[in-house]
């Protein structure tokens, strides 16, 4: 396509790709508190990932052959790591823990890009086994991770529908990340490897939407909290998502305990530690005003005159 080794499907959800970041970044002007830059930063990288996989390699590109898929692999690598750290952020998916972190993780995936790929590339000048000695590995470690993963977030019986459902979302995005090396030892099928890291995007986006119609659908409730002065309750209220200086997580965790969720409950709720849900709680009280839970409770529990 267009005289380069794009291929029309590649094209495609590049058009997807960049519509979404658009609409993201006009939401995150509309709405400046709402906590959209990390997506934003996905969606860009999905543009960076579909553009220079698409169009490279090409024959005029200016300078060793080789530096065509270091880019290539760089940004993809720059990706999958981007994923993982955005479901840890995001989600408090915490699935390995200090041995394995996100800067670890980065770096085994870029020594392992030098040591298996680059340096038998050198050797044999042989593109197809430097990709092979690659892939396999990374593809066996991808799958590992993939498995820890489905174990940490799969809880069948945990009754939040909401959050079940994003969890399936999560692990179709990392399944993706675990299918990339496969296909990309398959061949050069930029319609198949496309589709399926393009996938793990749409699983995501499905995920922020998901949440963007839960924050209106608890809106009004979720105003109460925020709305510390009387004369900000009798103004016409703008579906804005995010108030004051909460994450969009702490928002979650906040409409948890306004149900009446005890720190256990809303810990299995939304598959993190116990820990990480009084942390979430400690800054939801200080950026409120209160100072523990009861007068968070009693404050903003009250019933209307």
């Amino acid at each position: 396509m267009f005289g380069t080794s794009m291929h029309w499907t590649t094209f495609f959800y590049l058009l997807i790709d960049t519509f979404i970041v658009l609409l993201t970044l006009y939401f995150s002007r509309k709405y400046p508190r709402s906590s959209l830059s990390r997506f934003l930063y996905l969606g860009l990288l999905f543009i960076a990932y579909n553009t220079t996989g698409g169009f490279l390699p090409i024959n005029n590109f200016p300078g060793p052959f080789i530096l065509q898929y270091i880019i290539t692999y760089g940004v993809a690598i720059a990706l999958c790591v981007y994923i993982v750290y955005y479901l840890y952020k995001e989600y408090d998916v915490v699935v390995l823990k200090f041995n394995s972190s996100i800067r670890n993780l980065a770096i085994l995936a870029s020594v392992s890009f030098i040591v298996l790929f680059l340096i038998p590339y050198f050797l044999t000048d042989s593109l197809k086994s430097a990709r092979f000695l690659f892939t396999i590995p990374i593809s066996v470690i991808a799958f590992i991770f993939l498995f820890i993963f489905y174990r940490r977030i799969s809880n069948p019986s945990n009754p939040n529908a909401f959050i079940l459902r994003r969890n399936k979302l999560s692990v179709i995005s990392v399944t993706s990340i675990a299918l990339l090396p496969i296909c990309t030892v398959i061949g050069d099928f930029q319609w198949l490897t496309f589709t399926v890291m393009n996938i793990a995007f749409y699983a995501i986006t499905a995920i922020e939407i998901e949440r963007y119609l839960y924050f209106i659908e608890n809106n009004n409730r979720m105003y109460e909290v925020f709305a510390l002065k009387k004369k900000k309750r009798n103004e016409s209220i703008e579906q804005k998502i995010i108030y004051e200086d909460l994450t969009r997580r702490e928002i979650e965790v906040a409409l948890s305990i306004l149900g009446d969720l005890s720190y256990r409950n809303i810990a299995k709720d939304l598959f993190i530690a116990e820990s990480t849900v009084s942390k979430h709680a400690s800054n939801i009280f200080k950026k409120t005003g209160v100072r523990n839970r009861r007068e968070f409770l009693k404050r903003f529990r009250k019933k209307k005159k």
